[in-house]
C-alpha cells in the first residue's frame, strides 16, 4: 500500500492529482481553477465499463469510453492544467473571477489547437465534428465543457499517436471521427443496432493503442521493411508523407472507413495489386528534379542565353543597335519555340516520374498529365508554323523590312500574347498578393476547376503570397541581382566568344592529328570551348547572390544596431545608460490596460530607445544610489559576473574589479552610505588621478568652478565623491571605538563638509598639497590590505597623513591650542613618549571580509593608472559582456512578468555521446603522449588558472586533491570546454536560475534588494570560505550551483521558474544504460540531481512474451525528498521507436513531455549563457507581433561558434558557420522572407507544430537533413519564420579536417536527397518567381552549383585536350581572341575557387561586429593559414557527395564525432576518406594538364600556359595535399615513414568475414562502390557513359607517339589495344606464377619472372629496330595506358551484379589493388619529399595552430608530447 501511495505522489511539474501539497506553483489561484474545471464532469453519461470514483475528472471519462492509457492521460492532464492556468495568467485584462477558468482561455486554445482540423475539414468539404454555438451568448456551462473535452480527446489522440505525430492529418481523420463518438454520447443518441445509449465503435483497456495507433503503425512499419533499410527506390515504398497525404482526399473515408476496416488497401502492404501505391508525389532519383521543381528559373537561363547569342552574333558594340534591325527581331522571336519546347520537356518529365501515382482512384492525374503533354505539343507545332510563315514571307521578299514580313511577325506576337496569358495573370496577382491568398484559402469548387489546370491540389503549399512590402522588398532585390547578371553575362561571357566561334567555324583544311570521323566542320570542337562558358553562365548568380547579400545584411546588421559596443572601451562610454536600457528591455513596465500596442505608445518607445542609445537626456541621473533601478540592475549585474567566476572565465580579483557594490541598510558596522553609485572600478580607474590634476590646475578658482570641471565626467564625479565618502569609513574603523583619535578623525571630516556646503574649501584649504596627501593614503592604504601585519607600521602612516592634512592642508595655520579647541587634537598635550594614534589601531579581524573588499575597491580606485580596457583577460568574456550589453540597445519587445510570460520548454535529443568527462578520459594521453586534460590546460591556460584559484578559495591545499577529493569538480571543469551533454545541461538550465532572479525582481520591494544587494555581498565571501569547508563534494558543488541571490527569494520564485520552464533531455537508450550500468547512466542521474527542472526521457523495452518485446516511452526525475530517481509516466508505444531516421524520432517520442507555448530545440553541441537567458521573455512575446501579414511560427536564433579557437581549421569552420548563422539568415528572413530552419537554437511555436506534424520530418533516407525539413513545412503549410540578432546560444562545430569533411558530407548528401523531395518541388513550384529564387540559392542551389564549379574544371580542361592532340588549336593559333575570351571565364572560375565568394559575406559581417580593419586583417591571416587551400577542398567535398547523392542514392547519416582533433591521423585513413572524392579526381586532372603541356602549341610559351591553368593546378594540389597541410604532424619523416608502412599492410591485409574497412583494403573497396548497387538503370548508364572518357588518352596519345609514323588511319588506334592485352597477359601470367608456385616452389616463380622480362626486353629492343619506335615512347605510352585500365576498372564495378560471379571479377579487384597502390605513392610523394626537406614542419604547425602560437601557448610541446609531469 506505502508504494503505490508513493507512486500517487510522484508528479512532473506540479501534483494536479493533490492541489493541497506544500508547493510553490500551487500558490497560484489559476492552477487550482484549471484543475477545477477539468472536474467538472457534472451530469455526463457515466461509462459503464469501469466503477466511477468521484475525484475522476473529464480526462478519465474520456479514457474511460475510449481506452487511453492510465499513464498517458495523467500526463495530458498535467499538460492542460499547466496550459491553461499559464494562458490564464497571461489574459489581458485579467480574468474577472481568478477562481475560475475564463472562457475565453478555453476558447482561444481550442481554436489554435483544432485550427489544422477545422482547416481539413473545408479542404475536405467534410462537415466538423467539433458541434458548438457559436453564438457568445448561449455559450453555456455546457459548452465550455464541451470545449474542454474536445481540446482533452486531442491532445490524448495526440499523446498515444506515437510514430502517427508524423501523419498529421491522420490524426485529423482519428480525431474527427473520435469527435464524432463523443457527440453521440454527449447528445444521448440510440445505437441503432443494440437499441442501447450509443457506445464507442474501440473501447476497453489500450482499446485506442491496439486497434487504432497499432494497426496504421504496422503499415508503416512494413513500408519501412520494404525499403531495405533505405537502399530501396523511394518510389518502391511509402514513407511517413505518402500514409499522410492519403488523408488529403475523400478516399480515407470511402476505403478506410471507421471502425477502420483492417482489410482496406490502404493496410495492405505486401501485393503489389491490391495496396494504395505513392500518394501525392514520386520521389526519383534523378538530375532532371532540378529542372522540374525550378522550371521557371531554367527557363529564364536558357531563354537570356538565346537572345543574348542571337544579339551578339550581329557583331556591333552595344545590343541595342543590333535589336533595331529587323532581322534581329524576328530571330529573337524563335525564344519563343524554345520556351514552348521546355514546357513540352516539362510535361514529359511529369510523366516519367508521376505516372505510378495514377491509380484506379485518381484517373483525373493522368487525363491532366496527357493533356498538358498534348497541349504543350500542340503550342510548339502553332509556333512552328507561324514561324515558318514569317521566314517564307522574307524569302519571298528578299529582306526582312518589308511590310509582308513584318505583318506576319505581328501575327506570330498575337499567338504569343495567348500563350503567355497564364504569365500574365500569374504577374497580376503576385502585384495583388492578398487576392492570390484568397483563391488558394478558400475550397470553393469553381477555383479547383480553374487551379485544376496549373497544378493538382495539394492541402499545403496554399496562400503562400507575402505582404506588398515584403513583395516589394525582395524583388527589388533580385532585379537588381538579375540585372548585374545578365549585363555582365553579356558583356563578359557571351560577347567575348562570337568571335573566336566564328572563326573556328570558318576553318578550312584542319589537318587533324588523328583519325579525323566527322572531318567537314568543327562543331564539335566550338561546343567544347562554349561548353565551361555555358556551365559558368548557369551558376553565376549564385556569386551575385553572395556578393548582394552580404551588403544587404550588413544594412540590414546596422539598422538593427549590431556591432555598436565592440570592446570594453566603447562599453565604458555607454555604461552609464546600461543601467536604464537594461530596466528598459528586461523590466517589465507596469502597463496599463490595452496601452500596449497602440502607435502612440510605439513612438513614445522608440524615441526612449533613441535617447537611450545616443545618451540624450541623462537617464542615468535618476540612477542614484538610492533608487530602486539601480538596486536590480546591480543584482542583475552581480549575477552575471558572478556566474562568469562560476565558469572561471573571470578571476576574482576581476570579479572585484568589474561588480557593483551597493549601501547596506542593516548593518551599521560596515554600513557605509556612499552618497552616488558605486560604478565597477573598471569605469572608475584613472579618474581620480585626472581629478587631482584638474585641482593643482585650478588652485584659485572657485569651487563651482572646480566642481564644474569635474563633474563634466560623470565617472570622475563618482569616483571623488566615492573616495572622500569610504575615507570617512576606513579611517574611523581601523581606530579603536571610544578612543580620542577617533573623535578627531570625526570632527575633521564634519569641518570639511561644513566647508564644502558653504563653497568655500577652495579659499580655505591648500590644494597644492592634495598630492601629498594622495600619497600619505595610498601608503596607509598599502599597508591595511595586507591583512596581517602589525599596527606599527599603521601608526606611522596614519601620523604622517594627520601631520600633512593639519599643518599643509590648511591654509591658515593653526597653533596647537586652537587645533584643540577645534577638536583636532588631543585634550592632554602629547607628551615625547605617547605618540598620537599609538595605542589607539585596531585593524579589523581578518574575517571581516566586506571591510577589506572596500579597501581594496578605494586603493584599486586611487592607485589605478592604466585604462583597463584588457579587463576581464579572457576574450571569451570579454565577448559575452560586448554582446550582453550592445543588445540592450538593440530593438526587442518589451519584458513581461515572469507569471505573465509564455511558458516554453527545451528538447535536447541525445543518443550515446559524452555527458561527462572521466578521470580516464583525462588522463590517458594519445599516441604522442598528451592526455585531453593537459591539451585543455593549454589551450585555456586563463581559464585553469582561475579554477585552480577558486578551488584554493574552496579550501583546496593541493593540486594533487584534483584527482581525488575534488575529482568531480575537475572533471566538470574540462567537461564544460568540451562538446558534452553536461555543458548543454548548464547552459540550457541557466533559463530556470534567469527565470528565478526575474520573477524575485518582478515582486520584489525596495525594501528587499536594499537588505539584500550588500548583504549578499558579504555573505557570498564569508560563506563561500567558511561553510563550504563542511560540506560534501556533491553539497558543496550543489551551493555553489544555487544562486546567491537564492538567499533572498521567498518561496515563490521556484513556482513561477518551474510553471514556465522545462528541459527534457530525450537520451533513447537510457533505459539500456542503467540496465549495462553504463557510466553514463549514473552521470546523468547527476545531472538530474543538481537541476531540478530537468526530465529525461528514454525508450524502455521489456521483454514480454518469449520472443515478443513491448516499448515504453518512459520519463523520469529526480526527486529531492526521496533522493532518488522517480519514474513519472511510463507510455506503452505500438511497437520500435526508430522506423525513420533516428533523431527525429527521438524527439518524437520525448515531444509528449514538452510543455508550454513554445519548444526551443538544442541539440547536444550547444550552450548557452545565463545573460542571453534573461532575455528569454522578450524573445517570446515576438510571438504576438506581425512579421508582414502572418506571425511568426518559428523565431529564428542567432548563434556563436565557441570551438574556433582549437586550430586554425576550426577557425575557418567557424568564420564560415559564423557569417552562415548570422549574416547568411538575417538576410533570408529580411528582405528575402525563405528562411528556413537551419538547425538547432530556433524556438518554434509548440501547439502550432504539434497539430501539423512535430518539429522535424523523419523518413528514412530522404529526410536524412531532418532540421531543414520543418522549415519547409513551416513555410508550407502558411507560417512564418523570423530572425532575431539579440540573443545567442553557443554552439559547438567539429575541429578536425576528417570530421568536417563528414559533415560536409552529411550535408551535401542531405541537399542531394532534398531535391528529391515533394517539399522543395511545391515549395519551387507555389512560391512566387523572386522567393523560388532566393530559397533556390540559398538551399539545394548552393550545393548544385558548387558542383557546377569543379563541373566548369573538368569541361574547361578536357576540352583544352581535345583542341590539343586533335590539331584544332594549332590550326586555330594565328586567331588570338580565342585565348582572351577564355581568360574572361577563367578569372571567374579561380575567383570562385579561392573561396573569395565564401569570403566575403565573412568579411562584412566581421567589419559589421568587429570593425573593418579587424575584419581585413582577420581575412588576411586566413588567407596566410590557407584558409583557400581548406575551402578548395571543401567544396569538392560537397560536389563529390551532391553528385553521387543525386545519380546514386547512398546517403547516410554520419556521426561526426564531437572531441578534440590534435592527434596525427595516419596517411591510410585520410586515403580511404579522400582517395574517390579528391585523390583520384586530382590525379586525372593533373593527368590531363600534364598532357596537355606536352602536345600543346599553346603551352610552349610558358606564361600563357601559367595563366591557362593556374587555378587547375590550384584544385589539384589543393585535393592532394589538403589532408596532409591540415593533419597535425603531417610533414614529420618519421611519422612518414611508419605511415607508409601502415598504409601498404592495410592494401595487402587479408582480413577475413569480419574485417572493418579500417583493417582491410579489400573491405574499404567494397564498400566505396556500395552506392552502385543500390543505383537504378539510369544511374548506372549514366555512370558507365562517364567512364568513357578514361579510353581518350589512349586514342589521343597514340597518334603522337613515334611508332605511329605520322600515319592518321584508324588502324593505328585499333593496333595500340595489343599493347593493353599484352600487358595484361604479362599480369595474369605472373600472377598465375605467383599462386601456383610462390609458396613451395619459389625457384620456378623466379624463372617465371626472369622469362617474362626477358621477353619485354627482345620486344622493346626489336620495337627500336625494326619500326620507328622512340624510347620516349614507352613512357608516354603509359600516359595514355594507365587511364586505360582504370577506365575498365570503374566500368566494371557497374557492372559488378554480372561479374562477380566470374572469374573476370578477381582480376579486376587484382588491378584495382595495384591501381589504389600506384595512386597512394603518387600522393605519397610530395608529402614525403616536404617531409623530407628541413623546416617544413615546424612551418606547417605554425600555420595549423597560430591562433594558440598567438596566445603564447606550447603547442609544439603539446604535438612533441614533452609534458610536465607534474599532474602525477
Amino acid at each position: 500500500m506505502n508504494q503505490s501511495g508513493e507512486e500517487e505522489d510522484v508528479y512532473n511539474i506540479i501534483p494536479v492529482h493533490n492541489l493541497l501539497a506544500d508547493h510553490p506553483s500551487l500558490r497560484f489561484p489559476e492552477v487550482r481553477a484549471a484543475a477545477a474545471a477539468l472536474r467538472s464532469v457534472g451530469d455526463l453519461r457515466k461509462p459503464p465499463f469501469a466503477p466511477w470514483k468521484p475525484h475522476y475528472d473529464l480526462l478519465d471519462w474520456l479514457a474511460a469510453f475510449f481506452g487511453f492509457q492510465a499513464s498517458s492521460m495523467k500526463n495530458q492532464r498535467e499538460h492542460l492544467v499547466l496550459h491553461l492556468s499559464n494562458a490564464q495568467m497571461r489574459l489581458s485584462p485579467p480574468a474577472d473571477d481568478v477562481d475560475a477558468l475564463d472562457p475565453t482561455v478555453i476558447r482561444r486554445f481550442r481554436r489554435s489547437l483544432l485550427k489544422n482540423y477545422s482547416n481539413w475539414c473545408s479542404y475536405l468539404n467534410v462537415k466538423s465534428s467539433v458541434w458548438l454555438t457559436e453564438s457568445h451568448s448561449r455559450h453555456g456551462e455546457s459548452d465550455h465543457r464541451r470545449e474542454l473535452l474536445y481540446v482533452s480527446l486531442y491532445l490524448l489522440i495526440w499523446g498515444e499517436s506515437a510514430n502517427l505525430r508524423f501523419v498529421p492529418e491522420c490524426i485529423c481523420f482519428i480525431f474527427h471521427n473520435m469527435a464524432m463518438e463523443m457527440n453521440k454520447i454527449l447528445e444521448d443518441y440510440i445505437d441503432d443496432n443494440t437499441g442501447m445509449p450509443y457506445l464507442p465503435s474501440v473501447s476497453g483497456e489500450n482499446a485506442y493503442l491496439n486497434k487504432i495507433v497499432k494497426p496504421i503503425y504496422d503499415t508503416i512499419n512494413d513500408e519501412v521493411e520494404n525499403s531495405k533499410n533505405g537502399t530501396a527506390p523511394h518510389s518502391a515504398w511509402r514513407n511517413y508523407d505518402d500514409i499522410n497525404e492519403y488523408f488529403w482526399s475523400k478516399r480515407c473515408f470511402e476505403k478506410l472507413k471507421w471502425p477502420m476496416d483492417l482489410g482496406s488497401n490502404f493496410l495492405v502492404t505486401g501485393h503489389k495489386g491490391r495496396k494504395v501505391g505513392k500518394t501525392g508525389f514520386v520521389e526519383q532519383r534523378s538530375f532532371w528534379n532540378l529542372f522540374r521543381s525550378f522550371d521557371k528559373l531554367w527557363i529564364m537561363l536558357f531563354l537570356f542565353l538565346q537572345a543574348a547569342i542571337i544579339v551578339a552574333w550581329e557583331g556591333r558594340e552595344d545590343p541595342w543597335q543590333s535589336l533595331r534591325t529587323t532581322e534581329v527581331q524576328g530571330r529573337c522571336l524563335t525564344v519563343f519555340i524554345t520556351w514552348s519546347a521546355l514546357r513540352f520537356l516539362q510535361s514529359l518529365l511529369d510523366i516519367g516520374m508521376q505516372y505510378s501515382l495514377v491509380s484506379r482512384e485518381t484517373k483525373s492525374l493522368m487525363v491532366r498529365m496527357i493533356l498538358k503533354t498534348v497541349v504543350a505539343a500542340g503550342w510548339i507545332v502553332v509556333f512552328g508554323v507561324f514561324y515558318w510563315r514569317i521566314l517564307d514571307q522574307k524569302d519571298r521578299d528578299l529582306n526582312w523590312d518589308s511590310g509582308a514580313t513584318r505583318r506576319r511577325m505581328v501575327n506570330f506576337l498575337e499567338v504569343v500574347v495567348a500563350f503567355l496569358a497564364p504569365e500574365l495573370l500569374a504577374v497580376a496577382l503576385f502585384v495583388l498578393p492578398w487576392i492570390r491568398n484568397f483563391l488558394e484559402n478558400t475550397n470553393w469548387k469553381i477555383f479547383y476547376m480553374l487551379t485544376w489546370w496549373f497544378q493538382s491540389s495539394t492541402f499545403v503549399g496554399r496562400g503562400l503570397s507575402e505582404g506588398l512590402v515584403d513583395n516589394i522588398k525582395y524583388s527589388i532585390f533580385w532585379i537588381v541581382v538579375l540585372s548585374t547578371k545578365f549585363v555582365f553575362s553579356y558583356f563578359m561571357q557571351i560577347k567575348p566568344m562570337i568571335a573566336p566561334t566564328k572563326a573556328l567555324l570558318g576553318l578550312k583544311n584542319v589537318t587533324y592529328e588523328w583519325h579525323e570521323f566527322f572531318g567537314h566542320s568543327n562543331q564539335f570542337a566550338v561546343g567544347l570551348l562554349w561548353l565551361p562558358v555555358i556551365l559558368i553562365y548557369l551558376m553565376d548568380i549564385q556569386i551575385w547572390y553572395s556578393i548582394y547579400s552580404s551588403f544587404v545584411g550588413a544594412t540590414v546588421g546596422l539598422f538593427d544596431h549590431l556591432g555598436e559596443i565592440r570592446n570594453m572601451q566603447q562599453l565604458r562610454l555607454r555604461f552609464q545608460f546600461f543601467a536604464s536600457a537594461l530596466q528598459f528591455n528586461l523590466m517589465p513596465k507596469e502597463q496599463l490596460l490595452n496601452a500596449r500596442g497602440n502607435i502612440k505608445n510605439k513612438i513614445k518607445d522608440a524615441i526612449h530607445r533613441l535617447k537611450l542609445r545616443y545618451g540624450l537626456g541623462r537617464p542615468f541621473k535618476k540612477l542614484e544610489s538610492n533608487h530602486v533601478e539601480a538596486y536590480k540592475f546591480a543584482l542583475i549585474w552581480n549575477e552575471v559576473i558572478k556566474t562568469f567566476r562560476e565558469e572561471d572565465i573571470v578571476s576574482d580579483r576581476e570579479v572585484e574589479l568589474l561588480e557593483l557594490l551597493q549601501n547596506d541598510g542593516n548593518d551599521p558596522i560596515s554600513n557605509w552610505e556612499i552618497r552616488v553609485i558605486q560604478w565597477p572600478c573598471v569605469l572608475l580607474c584613472n579618474e581620480l588621478l585626472l581629478a587631482l590634476s584638474q585641482a593643482k590646475e585650478l588652485i584659485d578658482a572657485p569651487d563651482r568652478w572646480l566642481w564644474y570641471k569635474i563633474c563634466k565626467s560623470e565617472y570622475r564625479r563618482c569616483a571623488v565623491i566615492e573616495a572622500y565618502d569610504s575615507l570617512k569609513h576606513i579611517l574611523p574603523a581601523i581606530v579603536k571605538y571610544d578612543s580620542e583619535e577617533r573623535s578627531i578623525i570625526r570632527t575633521y571630516f564634519q569641518e570639511i563638509d561644513q566647508i564644502v556646503q558653504r563653497g568655500k574649501f577652495t579659499k580655505t584649504h591648500n590644494l597644492t598639497a592634495l598630492p601629498k596627501i594622495y600619497e600619505k593614503l595610498v601608503r596607509l592604504l598599502d599597508l591595511v590590505v595586507k591583512v596581517d601585519l602589525n599596527a606599527d607600521k599603521v601608526v606611522n602612516a596614519l601620523q604622517a597623513l594627520y601631520e600633512v592634512a593639519i599643518r599643509d592642508f590648511l591654509k591658515d595655520p593653526r597653533n596647537s591650542d586652537q587645533l584643540i579647541a577645534d577638536g583636532l587634537a588631543p585634550q592632554k598635550a602629547v607628551s615625547g613618549e605617547a605618540l598620537l594614534f599609538q595605542s589607539a589601531v585596531e585593524l579589523p579581524s581578518s574575517s571581516n571580509e566586506a571591510f577589506y573588499r572596500r579597501v581594496r575597491r578605494l586603493h584599486t580606485i586611487l592607485t589605478s593608472r592604466d585604462s583597463m580596457l584588457k579587463v576581464p583577460e579572457n576574450l571569451e568574456a570579454r565577448r559575452r559582456i560586448a554582446f550582453f550589453s550592445n543588445s540592450l540597445f538593440m530593438n526587442m519587445p518589451h519584458a513581461p512578468q515572469v507569471d505573465k510570460m509564455r511558458a516554453f520548454s527545451v528538447l535536447t535529443p541525445y543518443y550515446n555521446e559524452e555527458v561527462l568527462f572521466s578521470k580516464e578520459q583525462l588522463r590517458t594521453e594519445n599516441e604522442d603522449g598528451i592526455s585531453t586534460l593537459y591539451y585543455m590546460q593549454t589551450i585555456y591556460a586563463r581559464d585553469w588558472r582561475n579554477f585552480i584559484e577558486r578551488m584554493r578559495r574552496e579550501g583546496m591545499k593541493s593540486e594533487r586533491e584534483l584527482w581525488t577529493t575534488r575529482l568531480r569538480d575537475l572533471r566538470l571543469w574540462a567537461s564544460y570546454r568540451g562538446q558534452t551533454l553536461t555543458r548543454t545541461v548548464r547552459g540550457m538550465m541557466y533559463y530556470y536560475r534567469a527565470l528565478e532572479l526575474l520573477a524575485f525582481l518582478d515582486s520584489a520591494s525596495e525594501v528587499d534588494m536594499r537588505e539584500g544587494s550588500p548583504r549578499l555581498s558579504s555573505m557570498r565571501r564569508n560563506d563561500e570560505a567558511d561553510c563550504l569547508l563542511e560540506l560534501s563534494p556533491t553539497s558543496r558543488t550543489l551551493s555553489r550551483a544555487s544562486s546567491s541571490v537564492s538567499l533572498l527569494y521567498k518561496g515563490h520564485e521556484r513556482g513561477a521558474a518551474l510553471m514556465k520552464f522545462t528541459y527534457v533531455v530525450a537520451c533513447q537508450i537510457y533505459g539500456s544504460q542503467k540496465a549495462k550500468k553504463d557510466p553514463r547512466a549514473e552521470e546523468i542521474l547527476y545531472l538530474m540531481k543538481i537541476n531540478e527542472a530537468l526530465r529525461v526521457s528514454y525508450v524502455d523495452e521489456v521483454q514480454s512474451g518469449k520472443d515478443e518485446k513491448e516499448y515504453y516511452s518512459v520519463l523520469v526525475k529526480y526527486d529531492q525528498k526521496l533522493q532518488k530517481e522517480v519514474e513519472i509516466y511510463r507510455v506503452k508505444l505500438p511497437g520500435p521507436v526508430k522506423l525513420g531516421e533516428g533523431k527525429p524520432e527521438n524527439q518524437n517520442h520525448a515531444i509528449i513531455f514538452t510543455r508550454g507555448d513554445a519548444i526551443q530545440t538544442i541539440d547536444m553541441n550547444q550552450d548557452n549563457y545565463f545573460e542571453e537567458a534573461l532575455k528569454m521573455r522578450n524573445l517570446l512575446e515576438e510571438f504576438k507581433s506581425f512579421y508582414g501579414i502572418r506571425k511568426p511560427t518559428i523565431l529564428g536564433v542567432r548563434e556563436h561558434i565557441f570551438t574556433g579557437s582549437v586550430s586554425s581549421l576550426a577557425l575557418f569552420m567557424s568564420a564560415q558557420e559564423t557569417s552562415f548563422v548570422t549574416l547568411g539568415q538575417r538576410v533570408l528572413a529580411n528582405p528575402l522572407k525563405v528562411r528556413m530552419h537551419y538547425g538547432h537554437p530556433d524556438v518554434f511555436d509548440r501547439f502550432w507544430f504539434l497539430t501539423r506534424g512535430g518539429i522535424s520530418k523523419a523518413s528514412r533516407v530522404i529526410n536524412i537533413s531532418e532540421d531543414i525539413f520543418a522549415g519547409f513545412n513551416c513555410t508550407l503549410r502558411g507560417g512564418n519564420v523570423t530572425h532575431h540578432e539579440y540573443i545567442q546560444v553557443g554552439k559547438g562545430r567539429d575541429v578536425g579536417l576528417n570530421q568536417i569533411s563528414m559533415f560536409e558530407a552529411k550535408v551535401a548528401s542531405g541537399n542531394g536527397e532534398q531535391i528529391l523531395s515533394r517539399d522543395v518541388y511545391r515549395l519551387g513550384h507555389r512560391l512566387d518567381f523572386f522567393r523560388m529564387l532566393s530559397f533556390f540559392y540559398t538551399t539545394v542551389g548552393f550545393f548544385f552549383n558548387t558542383m557546377m564549379i569543379l563541373l566548369t574544371v573538368y569541361a574547361f580542361l578536357w576540352g583544352r585536350l581535345y583542341m590539343a592532340l586533335s590539331g584544332v588549336e594549332g590550326a586555330a593559333l594565328s586567331n588570338v581572341n580565342d585565348n582572351r575570351a577564355l581568360g574572361t571565364i577563367l578569372n571567374q572560375q579561380l575567383i570562385i575557387q579561392l573561396g573569395l565568394f565564401t569570403a566575403l559575406p565573412m568579411v562584412v559581417e566581421n567589419s559589421l561586429e568587429h570593425g573593418f580593419l579587424n575584419s581585413i586583417w582577420d581575412f588576411l591571416t586566413m588567407q596566410l593559414h590557407l584558409s583557400s587551400v581548406f575551402y578548395t577542398f571543401s567544396m569538392g567535398t560537397r560536389g563529390h557527395y551532391f553528385g553521387r547523392t543525386v545519380l546514386h542514392g547512398g546517403a547516410k547519416y554520419r556521426a561526426t564525432g564531437r572531441g578534440f582533433v590534435v592527434q596525427h591521423k595516419s596517411f591510410a585513413e585520410n586515403y580511404r576518406l579522400y582517395a574517390r572524392s579528391h585523390f583520384v579526381k586530382a590525379i586525372e586532372l593533373g593527368l590531363i594538364l600534364t598532357v596537355y603541356a606536352c602536345y600543346s602549341p599553346v603551352a610552349k610559351d610558358t606564361l600563357v600556359y601559367i595563366a591557362l591553368t593556374i587555378s587547375s593546378w590550384f584544385l589539384v594540389v589543393s585535393w592532394i595535399m589538403g589532408p596532409f597541410i591540415f593533419n597535425p604532424l603531417g610533414f614529420d619523416w618519421l611519422k612518414t615513414v611508419y605511415d607508409f608502412d601502415d598504409f601498404m599492410n592495410w592494401v595487402w591485409f587479408k582480413g577475413g568475414v569480419f574485417a572493418k574497412s579500417e583493417q582491410s583494403w579489400e573491405k574499404w573497396w567494397y564498400e566505396e562502390q556500395d552506392h552502385l548497387r543500390t543505383t537504378g538503370l539510369w544511374g548506372k548508364m549514366l555512370e558507365t557513359i562517364l567512364n568513357l572518357r578514361f579510353f581518350f588518352f589512349q586514342y589521343g596519345i597514340v597518334y603522337h607517339l613515334g611508332i605511329a609514323a605520322g600515319s592518321k588511319s584508324v588502324a593505328v588506334y585499333l593496333l595500340s589495344w595489343i599493347y593493353v592485352f599484352v600487358a595484361f597477359g604479362f599480369y595474369l601470367v605472373i600472377a598465375y606464377a605467383r599462386e601456383k608456385y610462390a609458396a613451395k616452389e619459389h625457384i620456378y616463380y623466379r624463372l617465371v619472372q626472369f622469362l617474362v622480362i626477358i621477353f619485354g626486353i627482345v620486344v622493346i629492343v626489336a620495337l627500336l629496330q625494326f619500326t620507328d619506335f622512340k624510347l620516349v615512347d614507352f613512357f608516354t605510352s603509359l600516359l595514355a595506358f594507365v587511364p586505360t585500365g582504370w577506365g575498365f576498372i570503374c566500368i566494371a564495378q557497374v557492372f559488378r551484379h554480372f561479374l562477380q560471379k566470374t572469374m573476370v571479377w578477381e582480376i579486376v579487384m587484382c588491378v584495382a589493388r595495384m591501381y589504389d597502390i600506384m595512386f597512394g605513392v603518387i600522393v605519397m610523394a610530395p608529402v614525403a619529399l616536404l617531409s623530407w626537406l628541413p623546416g617544413f614542419q615546424n612551418m606547417q604547425t605554425r600555420i595549423l595552430f597560430n591562433q594558440a602560437f598567438s596566445r603564447g601557448l606550447h603547442i609544439s610541446q603539446i604535438l612533441a608530447g614533452k609534458k610536465p609531469k607534474a599532474e602525477e
